[in-house]
């Protein structure tokens, strides 16, 4: 059985940097090869595309994760890690991008349009790109930041031309039935349409979409009887048409209340999107009265009594029958008619170029303020400053160092002693928390000591590369514990 989704949750994840590689060339005869760790690849993005083939929600429905690839570690000899593969999703067009805060971030519009729902984390350096004249052969590499992981409400609102409305059982899905190829159910009791129904109409040369949106009832624009979802898909709709029912016997309706009715919650609803892909308010769409169940005597009495009223209001009217079939041809001619115009006057959406903002490299871009959960202690807020905590091993303390150094030219010491920041005090820069030494020099040239190791922290707890040598010759007897390495 076939299932029409138009909102779903999606949870996504773009694909994980890769980490830098810490290498130094080693070759017969050449002692001083020098650093030659390759950088890590780029994550994988996660991206939305509009698909023509696609219709609905339904994938997402039942597959609610969706992840990019992540990309390789670097490895020795300068070769750099392969970049995640990108994942595409496909989404049918008039597909709305939400945030888990109702906030739009996009509206999908047009065949290719193409949307980076989460982007890939970059890959670390490794030690051959972070060499400099103080550091020519560092110990270290960068790590690979994580990709960004959201959730996103994907809502679908009908690309249709015309769209349907009136109260439950007024023969909306029949007269979809007699002016298209669909089959939509339809039986004798209110709300049997619970989902939109679309089919496609040929008149002369024009061929448009029909919308059967579900019954709408009064409080609809409140939410009532689920009529926010159903007032959504009338957001695309250029050509709004009332059926009418002139065949009712519920007391206090009558074709002019209906009309009167749903034209006051079409006026308090306010669609979600503006601008560019958006038709404007509801209530300023052409209008278009068609009176439904002719067949019946009574009804098509009641339809030419209410005509004049209908007609004072600039509507064109037109009495049919789904049934019978009586007056469907004059009514399919007017509605191409009104699409046409409505084509002329909005040429067909075209998919949106990607928008490319550079991000400025003399901006400070960080922040120091109290710590509102630590007495006396800062937290440093900033894109470079919380990107470069991600990337550093903190089990190696020349990446510490390094880091140190980074935060010090970028001005964070200084704006940290400005603010009153005493030693030992705690300073947190995105998850990492530490107690601040402003006794350690850093942001100057650097004698190196050792691979993987920094003269300028107290302790370490990794063994250097001479007391490994010297370990090694008291093994063999070349040597003694207290002499020194």
């Amino acid at each position: 059985m076939s299932r029409f989704i138009d909102r779903v949750v999606l949870h996504v994840s773009a694909g994980k940097g890769g980490n830098g590689c810490s290498s130094v060339h080693r070759e017969k005869f050449k002692p001083l090869g020098g650093p030659d760790g390759g950088n890590g690849g780029n994550g994988g993005d996660v991206i939305l595309e509009v698909d023509e083939s696609v219709h609905t929600l339904l994938d997402f429905h039942f597959h609610q994760h969706a992840k990019a690839s992540s990309g390789a570690q670097g490895a020795g000899g300068n070769r750099e890690g392969a970049n995640g593969s990108d994942l595409v999703l496909k989404v049918p067009d008039g597909t709305v991008v939400l945030d888990k805060d109702g906030r739009v971030l996009v509206d999908l519009i047009g065949v290719g349009t193409r949307y980076v729902a989460a982007q890939g984390g970059r890959g670390g350096l490794g030690n051959a790109a972070l060499a400099s004249r103080a550091r020519k052969a560092p110990g270290f590499a960068l790590l690979g930041e994580e990709g960004e992981e959201l959730d996103l409400v994907l809502e679908l609102k009908s690309v249709a031309d015309v769209g349907l409305v009136g109260f439950p059982s007024a023969g909306k899905s029949s007269l979809v039935s007699v002016l298209s190829a669909a089959k939509p159910k339809i039986a004798d009791y209110p709300f049997t349409t619970l989902v939109p129904n679309l089919g496609v109409v040929q008149s002369g040369d024009t061929t448009f979409t029909v919308a059967d949106v579900p019954g709408l009832i009064p409080g609809a624009s409140e939410g009532r009887g689920l009529g926010l979802d159903f007032l959504r898909h009338l957001e695309r709709c250029a050509v709004l048409a009332h059926v009418v029912d002139c065949a009712t016997l519920e007391p206090g309706r009558d074709p002019i209340s209906d009309v009167d009715v749903l034209e006051a919650e079409l006026a308090a609803y306010q669609p979600a999107l503006s601008g560019d892909s958006s038709l404007g308010e509801l209530s300023e769409r052409p209008r278009i009265v068609i009176l439904n169940k002719a067949d019946v005597p009574e009804a098509a009495e009641l339809a030419e009594f209410v005509t004049p009223e209908f007609e004072s209001r600039g509507w064109p009217v037109f009495t049919i029958s789904a049934v019978s079939r009586e007056g469907l041809r004059p009514l399919t001619f007017a509605l191409a008619k009104m699409v046409d115009e409505y084509r002329e006057a909005h040429p067909p959406a075209v998919p949106a170029r990607p928008i490319i903002r550079p991000i400025a490299r003399n901006e400070t871009g960080f922040s120091v303020v109290a710590d509102p959960d630590e007495p006396g202690g800062f937290i440093v807020r900033g894109t470079r400053p919380e990107r470069w905590v991600r990337q550093t091993a903190f089990d190696n303390d020349e990446a510490v160092g390094y880091l140190a150094d980074r935060l010090a030219r970028l001005g964070v010491e200084n704006e940290l002693v400005k603010q009153g920041a005493v030693p030992g005090c705690h300073v947190t820069i995105g998850d990492v928390s530490f107690e601040w030494e402003p006794q350690t020099h850093a942001g100057v040239d650097v004698v190196p000591t050792g691979r993987g190791t920094d003269s300028r922290l107290d302790q370490t707890d990794r063994v250097g590369a001479s007391e490994r040598r010297h370990a090694k010759k008291v093994r063999r007897g070349l040597a003694t514990d207290d002499d020194e390495f």
